[in-house]
């Protein structure tokens, strides 16, 4: 691996069983992992793990993130509130690739309820592996993307 990242890493109820093994799966890549929770399978509100971690990897305190809810989507909506961050719902490979390289994406977001354990490890390990092409055709994306949240605050 070439890079090594300071990764958050959090979760909803319905995830929790996922999220347990995704902590030790980004440790056992090299990573230093922080678990935002759950610490249990009791019901919690996923748009404050998602605001905690997104907040987090924005202040710099974190590189990367990955959050897990039921289907993925409400954490990806709920980080993306952050300003700075890009989190993207993969449920594939290529667009954990994609939401790295051409996104520069800092969170990938997974659904537990739509991909299993082991296929969710091989896409974080895609996420957290690939990297922003800078300066490529998604340049001017990223400069507009990152303009219109300037233009706001």
């Amino acid at each position: 691996m070439a890079e090594q990242w300071r990764v958050a890493v959090g979760c909803d109820e319905a995830a929790y069983e996922m999220k347990q093994a995704m902590v030790e799966h980004v440790r056992a890549l090299g990573h230093e992992v922080e678990d935002f929770g759950t610490h249990d399978g009791k019901p919690v509100l996923y748009p404050d793990v998602a605001f905690e971690i997104a907040q987090a990897i924005a202040e710099g305190r974190f590189d990367r993130g990955v959050l897990m809810c039921g289907t993925g989507i409400g954490v990806a909506i709920s980080a993306n509130k952050v300003p700075g961050i890009r989190a993207a719902q993969a449920h594939d490979t290529y667009s954990a690739e994609r939401a790295r390289k051409s996104n520069d994406a800092q969170i990938v977001t997974l659904g537990a309820r739509v991909v299993g354990v082991e296929l969710a490890k091989v896409i974080a390990t895609t996420f957290l592996s690939s990297e922003y092409e800078p300066g490529g055709r998604s340049q001017p994306k990223i400069d507009r993307i990152e303009a219109y949240e300037r233009e706001r605050r």
